[in-house]
């Protein structure tokens, strides 16, 4: 039995999936605008919906590609005589992964996540910003604020103001995009484990697949060099 044609599919199926990761960054971008505008909860709200439903969506084509790949390799394994109903083996497959959904598993989503931190840190700083608008702050207090706030625009590896900072899932520490990916490489071809680059952190194996993108970090940045 030759499977080209439900190889060309689950192809086909993968690029739709890109598709909803950008649906994803897109959304994420969306809410991050929103809080930075200081925008009505709700409208933010709603771009969480958006979120969980992108997420379901990713969830249901998971699931479906998973039932095509296990009836896929039955088959190759049992070798039947006569060909199969794939499409009701596939069916059969996909409805016992699909009755086992729970509203937990949206919120699991990688994207989903991601969303929650960002959204966090970005009302995290819009908080700041706002308490430093309504308080008189002391100007030696300014000063130090500023300052810490600068040192944390500063890749720990390369010393020099970060341009697309990625934060380490794992401990939290910002790097470099370009800085930490070289050391991982090198790293991997020399067979050993890279540890946080930042003084005092005691996270000894970072790996790429564990770094995120720091939007909201990369947004005050760039709002810092434009004032």
């Amino acid at each position: 039995i030759s499977f080209n044609c439900v190889d060309s599919s689950l192809s086909s199926l993968k690029n739709c999936q890109s598709y909803i990761n950008t649906g994803m960054d897109i959304a994420t971008h969306v809410a991050l605008d929103l809080v930075e505008s200081f925008n009505d909860v709700e409208d933010v709200n709603s771009m969480e919906n958006v979120m969980l439903e992108y997420a379901a969506m990713d969830r249901e084509l998971n699931h479906y590609m998973k039932a095509v790949e296990e009836t896929v390799n039955q088959i190759k394994r049992e070798k039947p005589e006569n060909i199969p109903d794939l499409q009701y083996l596939v069916k059969e497959k996909f409805t016992a992964l699909e009755s086992k959904n729970s509203d937990s598993d949206l919120q699991k989503n990688e994207k989903y996540i991601y969303f929650k931190d960002q959204l966090k840190e970005m009302r995290k700083q819009c908080d700041m910003q706002c308490g430093n608008d309504n308080e008189a702050i002391e100007q030696i207090d300014e000063d130090i604020a500023v300052t810490q706030s600068q040192m944390n625009f500063i890749c720990p590896i390369t010393q020099m103001e970060m341009k697309r900072p990625v934060r380490n899932k794992v401990c939290g520490h910002t790097y470099e995009e370009d800085a930490i990916l070289k050391i991982i490489q090198t790293r991997k071809q020399q067979k050993k484990k890279v540890r946080c680059p930042k003084i005092g952190c005691s996270h000894a194996d970072v790996k790429g697949s564990d770094l995120v993108p720091d939007e909201v970090l990369k947004r005050a940045i760039d709002s810092q060099n434009k004032q």
